[in-house]
């Protein structure tokens, strides 16, 4: 009786052991996610290159950084500022949120350190809409940046660039944006909420948006757990409708909370080649 007592009792200690030795391993791997989480994946910095065809008659490279969110030249800025020097693309766009308090002044250490040929250029985001800033387009005017709202420019005799107001917090125009635009020129359009692409794919060739933060934490299997409204059906990455093409970006900052998970933050490099029957 006392050999059975013995070994009920070392098997009880056995389970027990294993159960500790269980709980400390989830607790180990959570805290790991949670360092990743805060401290390394939001500055982990990914620079996709990607290639498209359109009307173009030389090649263009542009560099799109969308929801900067950034409350001054941090780590993550620098990296960005070091990023787009090493690229050198033609044109840089930024299609919105650039902060999220209504204080511009926090992106003037990364907005004047940014250059390109042809220009940086800027659309608004829904904190630009919901907490106006002050002097808004003479402030981006000040950081060597222009902003575009239901505007645009010719960027190259073969390119035009619309801009768009937030669709999802403001009143976005294409007409206007496409106001003066020579009839062959090849249109691109920037907006922040990209949920109104399937709205305009039939007029322009090629459009920039982000808002989505690619959902900012994503669980394997499942994927992104939430994107804000105005994100409709699109989360990160190319999207197609009509005989357009939209990139949607996963963003450079975070918003509400200062966290990623298994969704880094991009500086996309898009060059758009010449199509072949052009």
């Amino acid at each position: 009786m006392r050999h059975r007592s013995s070994r009920w009792v070392a098997r009880l200690l056995g389970q027990s052991r294993r159960r500790r030795i269980a709980n400390a391993g989830f607790l180990g791997a959570f805290a790991l996610v949670g360092v990743d989480a805060i401290f390394v994946e939001p500055y982990r910095l990914e620079v996709p290159h990607h290639v498209t065809t359109a009307a173009v008659t030389r090649p263009l490279v542009l560099a799109h950084l969308s929801d900067l969110h950034t409350h001054g030249l941090g780590r993550r800025e620098l990296r960005v500022v070091e990023i787009l020097a090493r690229e050198s693309p033609d044109v840089i766009v930024v299609t919105g949120d650039l902060v999220d308090d209504g204080d511009l002044e926090s992106a003037r250490p990364l907005l004047t350190r940014l250059h390109a040929p042809l220009g940086v250029w800027v659309v608004r985001g829904n904190w630009e809409n919901w907490r106006p800033p002050a002097n808004e387009r003479e402030t981006i005017a000040s950081f060597g940046a222009r902003l575009l709202v239901n505007e645009g420019t010719l960027l190259r005799p073969d390119v035009w660039l619309a801009g768009l107001d937030d669709p999802m917090s403001g009143a976005a125009n294409l007409d206007a944006a496409l106001l003066g635009a020579p009839p062959k020129s090849m249109k691109i359009a920037l907006f922040h909420s990209p949920d109104v692409f399937d709205d305009i794919a039939t007029r322009v060739d090629l459009a920039f948006a982000g808002h989505t933060h690619g959902g900012q934490v994503r669980l394997p299997l499942i994927g992104a757990l939430w994107t804000p409204p105005g994100s409709g059906r699109y989360v990160d990455g190319w999207y197609d409708a009509s005989n357009a093409r939209l990139l949607v970006s996963r963003g450079v900052g975070t918003s509400v909370v200062a966290i990623r998970f298994l969704c880094p933050p991009e500086v996309a490099i898009v060059t758009i080649a010449p199509s072949r029957s052009d």
